[in-house]
């Protein structure tokens, strides 16, 4: 193993080990920080200088994409004007690895004109930042990754993960649901995954692939090819779906049953296919796919009867995945 490979495990190791040593120093403060949060009427404004400022920036990536509505607040930038976009209604989250405040005072000395409440996020809590913020979360880490415990390593990734854990507790406090996550991410395949309905997608009317019970196996074989999907369904006297039947099936029934050519639908089909509703987001129907190795879904309407059919390559056409 080169040197090289075997120092970069070290440093993985350390930021690994300052990671798990912050889980274990979570305390109230985590608490009250989350309920200041979730009960702010304003937006959640993150400043810091350094690498602290572009960890800061991820913050604020990660709790708008959430539903937590933030901007980043340069300290250099707010010097010049752009303290005006604090209001007494907003929620400060200022981080500083040394709690030194230095650049940030203003930010700061504005917060507390306005009467905005303070979270700071220090790796030193005997700081100026932590004697004068309202709530104060410890990320603090024993050295750096990296020699002579120079280089931002470990503190920034600590930093990081603690502005992911309030993140994602507040998206549980909100009840955010895969649909919000959908609606705020519309450019994306997840998103549209999300947002895109089984019914924009699925086959219907005379382009289902349906036989009777009683249709002889050659004429169902001439419904499967002409159809395309791979597939033929059944229905009962209620227009539910009873049963499926694959190219797949037909092979396996083809090598097992010399005599296949005189049997009908009713004696090949397989009985109580999966279904799908057609209202669905197709997200849930990729799923059902992929959790049953299953290429086709019958869909159904409120009713559980037939409306349509999809395939999985209806959906990796649309290029949602």
């Amino acid at each position: 193993m080169s040197e090289y490979r075997e120092y970069a495990r070290e440093v993985i190791k350390a930021e690994s080990q300052a990671v798990a040593d912050l889980a274990e120093r979570l305390d109230e403060s985590f608490d009250k920080a989350i309920d200041a949060i979730y009960s702010c009427d304003g937006r959640v404004i993150v400043s810091g200088m350094g690498k602290s400022g572009l960890v800061g920036k991820k913050m604020v990536a990660t709790f708008n994409s959430t539903g937590v509505a933030s901007f980043f607040l340069h300290p250099a930038e707010a010097m010049h004007g752009d303290l005006g976009l604090m209001k007494s209604e907003d929620i400060l989250l200022l981080i500083s690895k040394s709690g030194r405040l230095a650049e940030a005072e203003p930010v700061l000395a504005a917060a507390r004109r306005l009467g905005v409440k303070v979270i700071g996020l220090t790796g030193t809590l005997e700081s100026e930042l932590s004697e004068r913020a309202d709530i104060v979360l410890d990320c603090s880490v024993s050295r750096e990754a990296g020699p002579n415990n120079l280089v931002p390593t470990s503190s920034s990734t600590v930093a990081l993960v603690m502005g992911d854990a309030l993140a994602m507790a507040l998206l549980k406090a909100n009840k955010f649901t895969p649909e919000d996550f959908a609606q705020l991410h519309p450019g994306g395949a997840l998103g549209l995954r999300l947002l895109k309905r089984v019914s924009e997608l699925h086959h219907t009317g005379d382009a289902i692939p349906l036989v009777t019970p009683e249709t002889p196996i050659n004429e169902l074989i001439l419904v499967m090819t002409s159809k395309r999907l791979g597939c033929v369904l059944t229905t009962d006297s209620e227009k539910r779906v009873s049963g499926i039947f694959t190219d797949g099936d037909l092979r396996r029934l083809v090598e097992k049953r010399p005599d296949y050519a005189s049997m009908k639908a009713r004696e090949v089909m397989i009985p109580n296919p999966k279904t799908v509703s057609c209202n669905a987001v197709l997200d849930a129907a990729l799923a059902l796919m992929e959790g049953h190795t299953i290429t086709q879904l019958a869909t159904v309407d409120d009713d559980d009867r037939l409306v349509g059919i999809l395939h999985l390559h209806d959906i990796l056409r649309s290029k949602l995945v």
